[in-house]
């Protein structure tokens, strides 16, 4: 703790605990971002003030605890952004935009893992850890039980973190056919190798069977963009914009949020908070239309 206080100390060391404020702890970010402490020549990384932040957010905490704040004034101070904490801003496509990349590259060999993510929501690492067992055409279902991530050099499995992670999506028959039509190409490449194909059971390969890697997954998908001629977007955005997608056509943020895998809905409500003024006005159009009926 002591190596954070010199952060705090020099600039609100002299408020009062009952005095402080979001726009002060603000300023506070500000001042470290500019010039760290008084001694630094530069000023901090977004890291470091989150480390400050944590500190402060926890001693306020255990403050309102103690009855001596009646509120956590950290609840309402914005610390900046971490590089690599999924905080990026989102971009996602139109439905026009999707339907033509997944048309322009319906040929292509992975086309099918984009066409899987693009109509389940799953995510990448779900995605190329996808196992036939786990696959039920005849259903039409996919249960996500585990995912390929990466861990320094090496690719590793992972478990889903919750109970709502692990989770059964309904696809519907277009995916289905996708689905038919990758296992056909599989086995036509298992063929092709024969002795030297690698068993792992995956529904999405490297030619010989193995393993997909995730960030050459990501690398392939750039290119595939770029291919496309479309806005550049990150493969997780294609997440984004199915359940941004799912939201406008209506689907109760429920479903979007079982099928995207959220811990709660308010998770899923807070991410896809753009999508939600289109469905109130067109919820107010439809209350509009039923009130001018029964008149």
């Amino acid at each position: 703790m002591q190596h954070v206080e010199y952060h705090i100390v020099p600039h609100i060391g002299t408020v009062k605990l009952q005095k402080l404020s979001g726009s002060q702890v603000n300023a506070l970010y500000a001042k470290l971002a500019e010039t760290g402490r008084k001694d630094a020549k530069s000023g901090l990384s977004a890291m470091t003030i989150h480390h400050v932040h944590a500190c402060l957010h926890k001693a306020c905490k255990d403050a309102v605890r103690w009855g001596r704040l009646p509120k956590n004034p950290l609840d309402a101070a914005d610390p900046p952004r971490k590089k690599g904490d999924g905080t990026r801003e989102m971009r996602t496509w139109t439905k026009e935009q999707l339907k033509a990349f997944l048309e322009a590259l319906k040929d292509e060999r992975l086309s099918p893992l984009w066409h899987t993510i693009a109509m389940t929501g799953m995510r990448r690492g779900e995605a190329i850890g996808l196992r036939w067992s786990d696959v039920d055409l005849e259903a039409g279902r996919i249960s996500v039980r585990r995912a390929l991530i990466p861990n320094g050099r090496d690719v590793v499995v992972s478990e889903p973190k919750t109970a709502k992670g692990r989770r059964v999506i309904a696809i519907d028959l277009g995916t289905v056919d996708v689905l038919k039509a990758q296992a056909a190409r599989q086995l036509d490449e298992q063929g092709e190798w024969d002795e030297a194909w690698v068993e792992r059971g995956l529904v999405f390969t490297q030619e010989n069977g193995g393993a997909l890697d995730p960030e050459s997954v990501s690398r392939y998908w750039r290119q595939s963009v770029k291919k496309a001629m479309l806005p550049q977007i990150r493969l997780h955005d294609l997440r984004h914009t199915h359940a941004t997608l799912a939201l406008q056509a209506g689907i109760h943020p429920k479903v979007v949020s079982e099928r995207l895998g959220h811990a709660t809905v308010s998770i899923t409500l807070d991410t896809y908070s753009h999508a939600i003024p289109a469905m109130q006005e067109e919820a107010a159009t439809l209350i509009a239309a039923l009130v001018a009926a029964a008149q």
